[in-house]
Order: structure tokens, then C-alpha cells, then sequence
């Protein structure tokens, strides 16, 4: 059995898709839940599952100290899902290729420091594009250009808002990850 640590900033739709996609597997178990924000709808959302919560510094992601949590909670797999601070390199030594993320456009395009959330679909629908859709990487010590796992797209019509495309991108998020995250899993050498 191997055991995830789900890392998520916000409201924690993402990490409740996949906490109930895991509850009764074989495969994976959710070890634990990381935040950086005290008031993150996560933790409320994730009560009625009894998983524990870990409330993290900013100190605590740069010093080694969550590294150390981590090892000894024996995780296999950091899932970001929301997650908003950038993962310091010695994280990625420490979990190499055991960090993944989950982006709300078709990367390269819409990356990098600040674009999350409706400010990648702002921008989407701003530049008039045709079509968005959601990116699962690999993560690296650089916001959003780690090497891409898996890529689905939706199509933006010419009267669709931010918020349209924020409800149909949650939606390719939700039917994607959990199973990218039961891929992933497989191909982990422990």
C-alpha cells in the first residue's frame, strides 16, 4: 500500500475527488493533507474523512522539516492540487520524480508564478483562444514546467466567461487526476 500526501492551498475540490477515488483501493491510501493556509476550505472539506492535516510555515517547506514529516510518515507521492507556493529544490531531491501537479491550461501556455486559478482563465478567454484544458506534470524547482504526463482539453466558445471555463476545466480536473495519480503510482520504483 502506498501512501500520498496531498498538498492543496484552497478549498480542496481536487483533493476531495481524490480522497473518495482512493478511500476503498488497494493501490494507495491518502496519508495526509498539507496546507499553507490556516483558513483553507480543505481542511474543512476533508474533516469527515479523518485524514490528518499538517498547517505548514513557509519555514517549514524551506527548512527540511516538512521533508522530514514526510519520510517519516513513509509518503510515496506528493499530489499538489491547489498547492500555491513553489516546492523548494530539495524537495524534489528528496520525493525525484514523486511530486506532481495538476495546471488548469494546456501547458507551456498559461504558466508560471501567478497564473492559477480564474487568472489562467481570465488570460484564456482574454486571448480570444479556442480551446483550454487541463495539464498534469511532473514537478520541478521552476513554476509549471516540469516534464507533462498527461494533456485533455476543452473547447472555449465565443461566449464563454472565466467562470465558465473555470467550471468545465474542474470538470476534465476531477475525471483526470485520480486516475493520473493510480498511473503514476504504477510506475513508482520503491
Amino acid at each position: 500500500m502506498k501512501n500520498i500526501a496531498i498538498f492543496a492551498s484552497g478549498s480542496g475540490s481536487n483533493a476531495e475527488v481524490i480522497v473518495r477515488h482512493f478511500q476503498d483501493s488497494d493501490l494507495a491510501r491518502i496519508a495526509m493533507i498539507v496546507t499553507d493556509n490556516k483558513d483553507a476550505g480543505v481542511i474543512e472539506r476533508i474533516k469527515p474523512f479523518g485524514i490528518r492535516v499538517k498547517i505548514i510555515s513557509p519555514q517549514q517547506l524551506s527548512d527540511g522539516s516538512l521533508i522530514e514529516s514526510l519520510t517519516l510518515a513513509k509518503i510515496d507521492l506528493i499530489v499538489l492540487a491547489g498547492f500555491l507556493r513553489l516546492i523548494p529544490k530539495d524537495m524534489i531531491e528528496a520525493f525525484p520524480q514523486r511530486i506532481i501537479n495538476i495546471h488548469p491550461s494546456l501547458l507551456p501556455d498559461y504558466g508560471g508564478k501567478g497564473m492559477y486559478g480564474m487568472h489562467v482563465h481570465r488570460a484564456v478567454v482574454e486571448n480570444e483562444e479556442e480551446e483550454s484544458g487541463i495539464t498534469i506534470h511532473y514537478v520541478d524547482e521552476n513554476f509549471d514546467e516540469g516534464e507533462i504526463i498527461f494533456q485533455d482539453t476543452v473547447e472555449v466558445l465565443e461566449d464563454d466567461t472565466p467562470e465558465d471555463l473555470a467550471y468545465k476545466v474542474q470538470q476534465l480536473e476531477h475525471r483526470h487526476y485520480p486516475d493520473v495519480i493510480e498511473w503514476v503510482l504504477t510506475q513508482l520504483d520503491l
